[in-house]
């Protein structure tokens, strides 16, 4: 399998070079080649697959023979070593919660994945010099990234994150572990975060210096790793064999667009979908895009949902390629943005009505559903819980948030002293600290 940039078709590069590079040098993300499609009798007899042995079906297509079987099914096994659990909330709604991982978010399967993938080509290069991770995180990425790669001999992980606008436990996860992960507090919005990380990337005197690549949904290993769990999911709906074909409604929190973008090539590969729904907070970009035709970000707004504040996705790129243009997206993908004040108030009706706490980016799933939904149906109806509701206890109603039980490493974590380093958001600033690195 070969990966193409999407800034230049004709450059084209093997799957370890596109996830050791992270992009292309004119700054394009890849994207396969070619989407496989999976034999009909994987969907039907779904149910005979175990998820290492399933995640291994969804993914080898991608890589072919560069990372040879028994290596793949280990860093899979690695990957998948925790529950992904479907939560019944009422009638035909249901929850995929991904965040019952070791940083409590769904980034922990691509992130792992990702780490899994790039220890395998760092062993097999015998590099001399370290492998520096840039990574911008609007909260859930940079957690997830320092606990993957904690530790690991010859990688450094530098993690930029919004100074203020992520909730305490993130930070406290991003900046505490030190070792080989080094966090920057940047003073701006997510958008200069993924910035200096990009323009890091397209800048020669760097690319000369240091090795670095990208744990960002840039990284074409984070995102191939998450179509995983789609077809997870129709697993745990459908744990006989499923001979109906039944397609699932999937409303999915979205901010840097890579989980939708995920489900999107999972449909391209055969899973039965009948309609995604991109949930959004009020930094709407995408919604407003398929309502106008036009892409016009606004500047970035915070809100209690920040791991979605983002007013310029990078991964949608990846999906206007897939659909050629804006008028076949809207074909399979609806759209809509909610506020914060929604959100607040979604969080305490469904906790009143039927005792399920969701987070902040959870509830606008929800939200995003039930805009869909103008009435019941019997279609396995979906939205993704992507982070657990203990990361966000500053921004639940008071009441909800005393039922959440803390965990034993969630006080501990509490209790550590942060450790970051405080820099602008001006380019030259961040290259000059960077080229003193390594």
């Amino acid at each position: 399998m070969l990966y193409k940039s999407l800034k230049n078709f004709k450059y084209k590069v093997s799957f370890k070079e596109a996830v050791l590079t992270g992009q292309s040098p004119e700054k394009g993300l890849y994207f396969p080649e070619i989407i496989p499609v999976l034999k009909k009798k994987i969907i039907k007899n779904i149910s005979n697959y175990d998820e290492h042995h399933l995640m291994m079906e969804v993914i080898q297509p991608f890589i072919g023979n560069e990372i040879p079987h028994r290596e793949l099914l280990n860093i899979i096994s690695n990957t998948v070593n925790f529950k992904i659990n479907i939560n019944n909330i009422y009638d035909n709604i249901y929850s995929l919660e991904l965040f019952l991982g070791p940083t409590m978010a769904f980034k922990d399967i691509g992130v792992k994945f990702m780490s899994g993938c790039i220890k395998y080509f760092c062993k097999e290069l015998e590099l001399n010099k370290n492998i520096i991770i840039l990574t911008a995180t609007s909260g859930d990425t940079g957690a997830a990234v320092a606990n993957a790669f904690n530790k690991i001999d010859g990688v450094k992980v530098v993690i930029l994150y919004p100074s203020s606008k992520i909730s305490i436990l993130q930070e406290k996860q991003i900046t505490t572990l030190g070792n080989n992960i080094l966090a920057l507090e940047i003073k701006g919005n997510f958008d200069d975060c993924q910035m200096l990380v990009k323009k890091a990337f397209s800048d020669n005197q760097i690319r000369e210096n240091l090795f670095i690549t990208s744990a960002n949904s840039i990284n074409i290993a984070r995102l191939l790793s998450q179509i995983f769990y789609y077809f997870m999911c129709y697993k745990l709906l459908f744990p006989i064999h499923s001979h109906s074909n039944e397609k699932l409604i999937i409303s999915i929190p979205s901010g840097n667009f890579g989980n939708i973008c995920a489900g999107l090539i999972a449909f391209k590969m055969g899973l039965p979908v009948k309609q995604f729904i991109a949930a959004t907070n009020i930094n709407d970009t995408i919604p407003r895009l398929l309502k106008t035709g036009i892409y016009n970000p606004f500047p970035t707004q915070e809100t209690i949902s920040n791991a979605m504040d983002i007013s310029d996705p990078s991964n949608f790129s990846r999906i206007m390629y897939m659909f050629k243009n804006v008028n076949n997206i809207k074909k399979l993908v609806s759209a809509y943005s909610f506020s914060d004040k929604e959100t607040f108030e979604i969080i305490k009706s469904i906790w009143a009505n039927y005792k399920y706490i969701m987070d902040p980016h959870g509830a606008i799933g929800y939200l995003g559903l039930k805009q869909f939904l103008k009435k019941k149906n019997n279609t396995k109806n979906i939205f993704l819980s992507t982070a657990a509701p203990v990361k966000f206890l500053d921004k639940i109603s008071k009441g909800i948030d005393q039922k959440i039980s803390l965990e034993k490493k969630v006080i501990k974590l509490l209790k550590k002293e942060k450790k970051s380093i405080q820099l602008s958001n001006k380019y030259d600033t961040f290259k000059k600290w960077l080229l003193n690195l390594d």
